[in-house]
């Protein structure tokens, strides 16, 4: 199993973000927002991380929150939902004036994490 986050895992197209705002579903658990979407055809999960300028306002604070999320999700990433023949697009906002440590940010991932792979559950058992 590796745990590598290269570019062909991130979220960078304007059209897909706008997309995933405009349609997608989230999730929260405490300071943590989720925005994803399932996408119908086959191939990698793909992340982006955003820490909003109205919680932090110097640019060094949001990178290390930042950093914290990527870390956390690169490590949790295997535990996200395997779907046959479709894939996610994530968008990680964390939300809170209070700068997290690591194990915060972990605890909140983990958290989302089984939540949305409850609702898969629940969406493939009903289909």
């Amino acid at each position: 199993m590796r745990y590598t986050l290269g570019k062909d895992k991130k979220l960078k197209s304007q059209k897909a973000i706008t997309e995933l705002f405009q349609n997608g579903s989230s999730i929260r658990k405490g300071a943590m927002l989720l925005k994803y979407r399932v996408k119908p055809e086959a191939g990698l999960h793909k992340s982006g991380f955003s820490v909003p300028k109205r919680f932090f306002k110097h640019a060094v604070d949001r990178n290390r929150v930042k950093r914290l999320l990527r870390e956390a999700y690169r490590l949790q990433q295997n535990d996200l939902p395997q779907l046959e023949n479709q894939h996610f697009h994530f968008m990680w906002i964390y939300q809170s004036h209070k700068l997290p440590d690591q194990d915060h940010v972990k605890h909140l991932l983990e958290g989302i994490i089984k939540q949305l792979n409850k609702l898969q559950n629940n969406s493939t058992t009903e289909s």
